[in-house]
């Protein structure tokens, strides 16, 4: 059986990724800070923990990263994917407001957490010759906005770019990245933005099970196919 392992799995996107997979028939490791809502993703799953395995801990320090991939590795001895679904930003966003403390702190969730969990399980992967890693970016990370705010564009072009790394360095073991870049999605970090849009507007957004089906595309793909990008709008009016 095929384990992936999804950052960000305790609402969201993440979450949302982990049903579709355990679904699908994967084992999942879902990461995320609060344990409370990793259970609640547990529990979308079916609850089964031979299959699902709950890891909670920061993936911007380094620390937790290396301690969770042990655990996984241990449990599950391989690890066909890696979804980076985990992100933050700050309601003080703008370059005028934006403090170092916030910046760093946008960095190490968005960025650094991703290539900490890259370094983390490229190893197996190498070993295995096969692995899919997918980053959930932002087409704020295709082309900057006035709404995403400093930290969180540069944040999500260098994830970008180190999928396009890896793309470059690891096509010889098999190893294929995608950056899926989506629009505005309904999902809780919305109400981090200086003004939060309100319940009408979300329901015409993404919702993070399309880009379960997203990652699920990129994942299923037969090794030799790989999707190194893909941008993701809404269409029309969802309501009707």
């Amino acid at each position: 059986m095929k384990t992936a392992v999804i950052t960000g799995a305790g609402s969201g996107v993440g979450q949302a990724v982990a049903v579709k997979l355990v679904n699908e028939g994967w084992n999942v490791a879902i990461i995320g800070r609060r344990a409370e809502a990793l259970q609640e993703t547990l529990a979308k799953c079916g609850g089964d923990t031979n299959r699902v395995l709950v890891c909670t801990g920061d993936v911007g320090v380094l620390a937790d990263v290396q301690r969770i991939a042990k655990d996984v590795l241990a449990k599950f001895g391989s690890v066909q994917a890696l979804v980076n679904s985990a992100g933050t930003n700050i309601p003080k966003r703008k370059l005028a407001d934006l403090s170092v403390e916030d910046y760093e702190k946008v960095m190490a969730a968005n960025l650094n957490g991703s290539f900490y969990c890259v370094q983390a399980f490229l190893p197996s992967m190498r070993e295995q010759k096969l692995g899919t890693i997918v980053n959930i970016v932002s087409d704020a990370g295709k082309q900057a906005n006035p709404k995403a705010g400093t930290a969180y564009i540069c944040s999500k072009f260098a994830q970008n770019g180190l999928t396009q790394a890896i793309n470059l360095e690891e096509w010889e073991h098999n190893i294929r990245a995608c950056s899926i870049f989506p629009g505005d999605i309904n999902t809780p970090l919305l109400d981090r933005r200086p003004v939060p849009p309100p319940a009408e507007a979300r329901k015409r957004m993404l919702q993070p099970e399309d880009l379960a089906e997203c990652v699920w595309l990129v994942i299923a793909l037969p090794k030799f196919v790989g999707i190194e990008e893909m941008l993701v709008r809404p269409l029309g009016n969802k309501t009707s």
